[in-house]
């Protein structure tokens, strides 16, 4: 069993502090949800999870098995397991699907060690079919002329052939259709057990008609503020989140000023 641990994050962009003190832990073999209004902070923990070099912390910890993930950088936190299915993926002419999926896999290998084509090939058409993608799609460029709903379950597929330890799914949802909502629920639960954790970001509760949940958390004014089961999925699909602004004394929240720009490399450019 390995344990993400979060404690007391605070995560700022351009001057904006838009986390305001998270804490969260994620052990394998469990599925977290997170939930709540437009610019709570969802997509920004996410991406502060990962790396995403436009948000900054200020306070607070993240470890993973007690190692500091903060002192990490992004391909490290993927080489240790950590994984993000973008809410934007990028479009990437000239690199296929397949070579793509192939560089990453050999990258998270030992030193002299060289991954199997033939154990690959065999393993990505399956994972293919297990999605009903198009079986063209690991030749085709990567994300290129994908419809919203192929680049969300292109983001699945990488996630099947990385096989992380912890996948963070940001609103893995948009953009899928009732059929394609239950085959990536039905392939996140394949993939439960003592080597595999999730945190699901979403705003429905469609999605998680399909996952089983473990723990749904509510997101409101950058801060985890309610913690239960799928009755709570429920009981906010029904009444919404006044009724808890209203518990808790919140005032109705600003909308997040700085976009997490998830589908941007998450690395500085040269200039910056």
């Amino acid at each position: 069993m390995r344990t993400l641990e979060i404690k007391n994050l605070h995560s700022s962009a351009e001057d904006t502090e838009i986390l305001k003190g998270v804490d969260l832990t994620i052990k394998t073999g469990e599925v977290h949800a997170i939930m709540g209004p437009n610019g709570t902070g969802k997509s920004t923990l996410a991406a502060t999870i990962m790396g995403h070099y436009r948000y900054h912390v200020t306070e607070g910890s993240m470890t993973l098995d007690g190692e500091d993930l903060l002192s990490m950088s992004v391909d490290e936190r993927s080489r240790k397991g950590i994984f993000l299915a973008l809410q934007y993926p990028n479009e990437i002419t000239g690199i296929s699907n397949s070579d793509f999926i192939k560089t990453a896999m050999q990258a998270r290998l030992g030193e002299g060690q060289h991954l199997s084509l033939f154990k690959f090939i065999r393993e990505i058409e399956k994972a293919v079919a297990d999605l009903k993608m198009r079986p063209d799609l690991p030749h085709r460029y990567l994300n290129e002329g994908f419809s919203g709903g192929e680049k969300k379950r292109n983001e699945i597929l990488q996630m099947k052939m990385l096989k992380p330890s912890f996948a963070i799914l940001d609103e893995i949802d948009s953009g899928l259709d009732v059929d394609a909502l239950k085959i990536v629920g039905e392939n996140i639960n394949a993939m439960r057990g003592e080597n595999f954790g999730a945190l699901v970001i979403t705003h429905y509760q469609r999605l998680l008609d399909y996952i089983d949940v473990d723990y749904v958390h509510i997101m409101m004014n950058g801060r985890i503020v309610r913690t239960g089961g799928k009755d709570l999925i429920a009981k906010i699909d029904a009444e919404g989140y006044d009724w808890l602004k209203a518990e808790l004394n919140l005032a109705d929240e600003e909308e997040e000023r700085v976009t997490a720009i998830l589908g941007t490399c998450a690395f500085k450019s040269p200039k910056e």
